[in-house]
């Protein structure tokens, strides 16, 4: 499944199938075939066979697709979350995640995409919706951090919250860095090697 596939679908979720679905899916097909900054507004309409009309009706401006990657990746991490076995140790399910997702960017989400959300996040003058605290993304690792505290899996002694807003960081870190260096390296197995050092103090 390529990205536009992934974006259709993630679509779906948020609106019924129709013209947003096929902005949403042209766009990303674009953005990952073209790049992002050689994709116009233009390009988008034309492949998605809209109209400029109904393009700026579901978004001012061509950064605000940039965000539906985050339904995108909830979409995935739902997906995740029904394969993990429930008897899974917690601390072990977060690597999980943090591998496997950080896996489907590197195979499709090219570099000049992360680069540009996180840009475009930086000097967004509203909400981030990378930080939006009821995605399911945020909603997934707070329930795997409660479960591994009560299970004596997760350290205890340390709020909920303050695990995931680390976990997080750290992710976004290990995404940041990777950017940075132009996928030099690979962004899963540099995520294996570090997450665990990275939450070892969170470990029970």
């Amino acid at each position: 499944m390529n990205i536009g596939n992934m974006a259709e679908k993630a679509a779906e979720k948020t609106a019924p199938k129709g013209v947003k679905n096929k902005i949403v899916s042209a766009a990303w097909q674009l953005f990952h075939d073209k790049g992002y900054n050689h994709t116009t507004v233009d390009d988008i309409i034309e492949l998605s066979g809209t109209s400029k009309g109904s393009f700026y009706y579901y978004f001012n401006t061509k950064d605000e697709l940039l965000n539906t990657l985050s339904v995108i990746l909830d979409d995935y991490y739902e997906e995740l979350e029904g394969k993990m076995n429930p008897g899974m140790n917690s601390f072990v399910k977060l690597l999980f995640l943090n591998v496997e997702v950080h896996s489907m960017m590197e195979e499709k989400i090219s570099i000049d995409l992360l680069a540009s959300l996180y840009s475009t996040q930086l000097v967004t003058q509203g909400n981030s919706y990378l930080l939006d605290q009821n995605r399911k993304y945020y909603r997934l690792i707070h329930k795997i951090v409660e479960e591994g505290q009560k299970r004596g899996q997760i350290r205890d002694d340390k709020p909920i919250g303050e695990i995931v807003k680390y976990y997080s960081m750290c992710e976004r870190a290990l995404i940041s860095d990777w950017c940075m260096n132009k996928g030099s390296y690979s962004l899963a197995q540099y995520s294996r090697e570090c997450m665990p050092i990275m939450l070892e103090y969170f470990k029970a």
